[in-house]
């Protein structure tokens, strides 16, 4: 399940270099320029906060940051859009501990990645070095932040429409493959919150509950708010 090591040392720690050398400062209020009458799966969100088609991007000066997988308005959902984040973060732990219920829903069909997130980075017996990781990206606070399981699955829906345009905005793929496709989301497992949360399969659609201490691969989300 966890990318070999050369791999890691190699490949994900320049990327991961490059991207925080870049401090990308999502505004508080974006910016809610369109190229299109309407804002769709693929297309790119800057760091600016302007949503682009790929087309009025690759025409633009501005900086891509993530690629919209979902532009469904959902009652319990936050945010007009959700983007997923060009880049995986290292191999992390959900928990630097067991035994603690790091205050998750542990609700599977909940559109609540950012409370998660915030839960567990506010955790005070146990600290969620993937949530810590997450929040140190931006300078704006709580701008990205780990996708529940049902912010995965929705991801999973989406795959073909925007790992194509990740990849053109110089971003890495979501894999597919058995081997390197399983990322921690931020739902813990509903009965066992102290020792497992879900990882999430972005190559079959299924989930795993695994203990909070083992290190697997992140990939940040953000809400677009119109």
């Amino acid at each position: 399940m966890i990318r070999k090591l050369q791999w890691v040392a190699a490949a994900t720690m320049a990327l991961l270099c490059a991207a925080c050398d870049a401090h990308f400062d999502m505004p508080d209020t974006p910016n809610t320029e369109l190229s299109d009458s309407i804002a769709l799966p693929g297309h790119v969100l800057c760091t600016d906060g302007a949503v682009l088609s790929y087309t009025a991007y690759e025409l633009s000066d501005k900086t891509a940051v993530a690629v919209l997988f979902d532009t469904e308005k959902r009652k319990e959902a936050e945010g007009y859009a959700y983007a997923v984040y060009l880049w995986d973060l290292e191999p992390l732990a959900f928990a630097d501990s067991l035994g603690v219920d790091q205050g998750t829903s542990a609700d599977p069909i909940a559109f609540d990645g950012n409370v998660n997130t915030s839960k567990l980075f506010e955790a005070k017996e146990a600290a969620s070095p993937m949530a810590e990781a997450v929040f140190s990206m931006w300078w704006y606070g709580q701008s990205a932040y780990i996708p529940s399981v049902a912010e995965m699955r929705v991801l999973y829906d989406n795959l073909e429409k925007v790992n194509p345009i990740i990849e053109r905005c110089g971003g890495q793929p979501l894999p597919v493959d058995k081997e390197n496709c399983w990322y921690w989301t931020s739902t813990e497992v509903a009965g066992q919150e102290t020792v497992k949360a879900w990882l999430y399969s972005l190559g079959s659609g299924t989930m795993h509950e695994t203990p909070k201490n083992q290190a697997h691969w992140v990939r940040p989300i953000i809400s677009w708010n119109k």
